[in-house]
């Protein structure tokens, strides 16, 4: 019996074995595959990033060194700084850095590439380069030279050591204060010798993009945490809500603000807004569960327009409409003088189950309310339209304040009209007719 037993499990027990050898034999095998493909990339990466910096560092130099009246060429070689600039950072994207103190010259990279950019676009001819743009070049050109130099110090040892990316993943992701790693070290070292550069001109276009707003920008004095748990339940009025909560973030910073919270009674959601720390709310969330629609989209702006009247808000104008998961969402400005004020805009959700607002969006609001004189036209309307397309059938036109790509507020002619089955809106600056800004649009309907 027993013999029988063993002659017919004996054999299966042998195919098992084998097979699991062969199992996992094939899964080492996928996993080294998979491994090596990983290096393959990270290497690929690294090497085109100490590429593209080397090209950078020459790139700025070529701009450098052309006359100062061949705009043409200034031109081409801005965007070429900006074009290398561009695939460095998607290739610091690539490697395995999220952990590792590299921001600095993520943040060096990024302000080149905003630099190359918005100074290539304007119209040198008109706008030629002014000496602190130039000195910004060269301090530009001098210290790509160090980052250059520095990766490849790197790329060398990565090559002679034949050190592994995959060491670095390993020695991030480890819990180990202590990290020994000559790529890790390499990295740290550079982004250092960033962070010491001296303070560069990056001009006002540039220095708009990365200011911060902080509470040093509002009037108004500070209130404590229970004023704004006060202002909350009046904002909120009679909603089905628990009792308010009231954090503060950031203390004894320059970017203090309160978040109030609050839970639904039945548990259908929560209520959240935020507040400066003066007390201005900055924004509003419902996350109710939305049912089917049944408002239309012109009910729904009117249901945005009341809730805007009765918290207070200036007289507003829906200019932006987009719709998804039953949610109607509204850009308003504020119209100051039959002109259309873009950048104290506010943003409203309205669920079109029932009408209610379940969205606030007003951050640009409040860091924007100031006193300003909106300047007079120096071109008619039909002066601006003629920088038209001719095939543009135009809907209709308006004053409009919007800010430009230095980050300077100007007059324009805001035109909205459809051409080749798309609708557009296109803005000529009322000075001089040139074409600031152009966006496609969509029309209310429904």
């Amino acid at each position: 019996m027993y013999k029988r037993f063993s002659a017919v499990m004996f054999p299966i027990v042998t195919l098992l074995f084998i097979g699991a050898i062969v199992w996992g034999y094939q899964e080492n095998q996928e996993k080294n595959s998979i491994l090596i493909k990983a290096e393959n990339q990270y290497q690929r990466a690294f090497h085109d990033l100490t590429f593209h910096v080397d090209k950078l560092h020459s790139e700025l130099g070529q701009t450098l060194a052309v006359n100062a009246k061949s705009q043409g060429m200034q031109r081409k070689g801005l965007v070429n700084v900006w074009r290398l600039t561009s695939e460095a950072q998607n290739e610091i994207n690539q490697l395995p850095l999220t952990l590792m103190p590299f921001n600095k010259t993520e943040d060096f990279l990024s302000r080149i590439s905003n630099f190359a950019y918005r100074t290539s676009v304007r119209d040198l001819t008109k706008h030629p380069l002014s000496t602190d743009e130039m000195n910004t070049l060269k301090s530009l050109y001098q210290n790509s030279d160090q980052i250059s130099k520095d990766l490849q110090q790197v790329r060398e040892k990565v090559i002679s050591q034949n050190l592994r990316w995959m060491d670095v993943e390993t020695a991030m992701a480890s819990e180990q204060k202590a990290l020994d790693n000559t790529i890790i070290d390499g990295f740290k070292t550079v982004d250092k010798k960033v962070s010491e550069y001296p303070e560069i001109n990056w001009g006002p276009s540039v220095a708009n993009i990365y200011t911060k707003r902080s509470v040093k920008m509002l009037k108004g004095n500070p209130m404590s945490a229970n004023e704004v748990k006060a202002k909350a339940e009046q904002f909120l009025g009679h909603k089905n809500n628990e009792p308010i909560q009231v954090k503060e973030n950031g203390k004894k910073t320059d970017y203090e603000s309160y978040t109030a919270t609050a839970n639904y009674k039945d548990g259908n959601g929560s209520l959240s807004m935020d507040y400066t720390k003066q007390g201005q709310l900055m924004s509003f969330i419902d996350t109710r569960q939305i049912g089917a629609k049944r408002v239309s989209a012109q009910d729904a702006e009117q249901k945005a327009l009341q809730f805007l009247r009765r918290h207070n808000y200036p007289e507003m104008d829906a200019v932006r409409y987009n719709e998804r998961n039953n949610v109607g969402s509204f850009t308003f400005v504020p119209v100051k003088d039959n002109v259309y004020v873009y950048p104290q805009q506010v943003s409203v959700r309205v669920a079109l189950d029932k009408g209610e607002v379940t969205g606030l969006q007003a951050t640009d609001y409040v860091y924007e309310d100031k006193n300003r004189s909106v300047p007079k036209p120096k071109l008619t309307k039909s002066q601006a339209q003629a920088a038209l397309n001719t095939e543009l059938n135009l809907l209709f036109d308006r004053l409009s304040l919007i800010k430009n790509d230095s980050g300077e507020e100007v007059l324009c002619y805001e035109f909205g009209g459809k051409v080749n089955g798309s609708a557009y809106r296109i803005y000529i600056n009322a000075d001089n007719g040139t074409e600031e800004s152009m966006e496609e649009m969509k029309l209310i309907s429904g």
